[in-house]
C-alpha cells in the first residue's frame, strides 16, 4: 500500500521562519503558471466554491476540471457518488490517466459498505487495464511521471523507485516517506536517514512543497541555519500556505527565530493573502491572531504598503495552496 506521510507541518509551524530581501524582485521576473480556477479553488480547500467552478469548467470540456470535480465531489460526499462517477468517467473516457486510477480503487469505497455505489461504465479491473495499457508505454520509455502512475497502478515499489531515480519529484518524496516508515533495506546505522534526506533535498529541488517542508524540518534538528534560510523562502515562493505563514510571522518578528532584518510590511502583507483562505484547512483563528499581533506593531503607512506588497506578491507567485495529493484517497 501506497506510505501515509508523517505529519511534521506542524512543529515548523511553531519553529521556523525566514527571510530573504530579494523574494519580490526574483518572483517578479518569474512566470507564474496558471491553472483553471476551479482547481485553484480546490487546492485551497475551498470545496463548495470549487465544485461550483469546476462545474462550469467541466462543463466547458475542460478534461482536468472534469477530474477535480469528480475528486471535490467525492471528497464533500465521503464516498462515490453517482455524480463524483459521471465526471470520473467523463476525464477517464479523455484518456485521464487518473480518473481511471480512481475509478479502479472505487471497489474499496465507502458507497460499498453503503449498498449505493453507482453503476460503472466498466468494471474497476478494466479501467486499471486501460490506465496501464496507456502509462506502461510511455513508463518503458522512462517518462517519469508514467513510471510514477505504473506504482499507483500496481502498487509495486519498483515502479516508485525508478520514477525517483528519473527525477519525478513525486515519486522522489514518497520515497523519502517510506523509507523513514521501514521500507527498504539499510545494512549500516544512519543510511537510511542518510537516505531519506537525500530523497527530500532532491524532491525539494525538484519543486515539490511537502518535500520542502519536510527538508526543513531535518534542517532545523540539524541546526542548519543557512539551510532554513535558503528552502524556507523558495517554499513560500511555491505558494504553500504553511510555509508563507512561518516566513510572514518571522520576518515580521513575530516571534524572530532566525535574526533576520525586520519586515513588517512584507510579512503583513503575506498574512493578508492568508486572510484570503478564511478558515479552509483550519487556519483561519491563527492567521487572525498573528496578523492583529503584526499590525500592532506597524504605523499607518506601513499598513498601506503592505497593501502594494500583497498585490505584488499575488500577481508574481502562484496562489496560495495547501497541496492536497492529486490522487486524493
Amino acid at each position: 500500500m501506497k506510505p501515509k506521510r508523517n505529519t511534521l507541518i506542524a512543529l515548523l509551524s511553531a519553529l521556523l521562519t525566514l527571510s530573504s530581501a530579494n523574494i519580490f524582485a526574483s518572483a517578479t521576473n518569474s512566470t507564474v503558471k496558471t491553472e483553471p480556477k476551479g482547481i485553484t479553488l480546490y487546492n485551497q480547500l475551498n470545496i463548495d466554491s470549487a465544485i461550483q467552478e469546476l462545474t462550469r469548467e467541466a462543463t466547458s470540456g475542460n478534461v482536468e476540471s472534469q477530474y477535480y470535480l469528480g475528486e471535490a465531489l467525492r471528497k464533500k460526499n465521503r464516498h462515490m457518488t453517482p455524480e463524483a462517477q459521471q465526471w470520473y468517467e467523463s476525464a477517464a473516457e479523455n484518456n485521464n490517466i487518473y480518473a481511471m486510477i480512481q475509478l479502479g480503487r472505487a471497489k474499496n469505497d465507502l458507497c460499498i459498505k453503503m449498498g449505493n455505489c453507482p453503476p460503472n461504465k466498466k468494471s474497476q479491473a478494466e479501467w486499471f487495464a486501460r490506465a496501464k495499457e496507456l502509462a506502461l508505454p510511455k513508463a518503458q520509455d522512462g517518462d517519469p511521471e508514467s513510471l510514477y502512475l505504473m506504482y499507483e497502478i500496481t502498487l509495486n515499489r519498483e515502479w516508485l523507485e525508478k520514477s525517483a531515480n528519473a527525477g519525478y519529484s513525486l515519486a522522489q518524496y514518497w520515497m523519502a516517506v517510506s523509507e523513514r516508515q521501514g521500507e527498504g533495506f539499510f545494512l549500516m546505522p544512519g543510511k537510511r536517514d542518510e537516505s531519506v534526506k537525500k530523497w527530500l533535498l532532491l524532491s525539494s529541488e525538484g519543486g515539490y512543497p511537502k518535500a520542502m517542508m519536510d527538508y526543513l524540518q531535518i534542517l532545523f534538528q540539524e541546526g542548519d541555519t543557512e539551510g532554513l534560510r535558503h528552502w524556507l523562502v523558495i517554499a513560500a515562493e511555491t505558494g504553500d500556505q504553511a510555509a508563507i505563514s512561518n516566513y510572514g510571522a518571522y520576518i515580521a518578528h513575530s516571534p524572530d527565530k532566525i535574526g533576520y532584518p525586520l519586515d513588517l510590511v512584507k510579512g503583513y502583507a503575506l498574512y493578508s493573502l492568508l486572510k484570503e483562505l478564511e478558515d479552509n484547512g483550519g487556519i483561519g483563528r491563527y492567521v487572525e491572531r498573528k496578523s492583529d499581533e503584526i499590525r500592532e506593531k506597524m504605523t499607518p503607512k506601513q499598513i498601506e504598503e503592505s497593501k502594494i506588497a500583497a498585490k505584488e506578491w499575488r500577481e508574481t507567485h502562484p496562489p496560495l495552496s495547501f497541496f492536497p495529493e492529486k490522487l486524493g484517497r
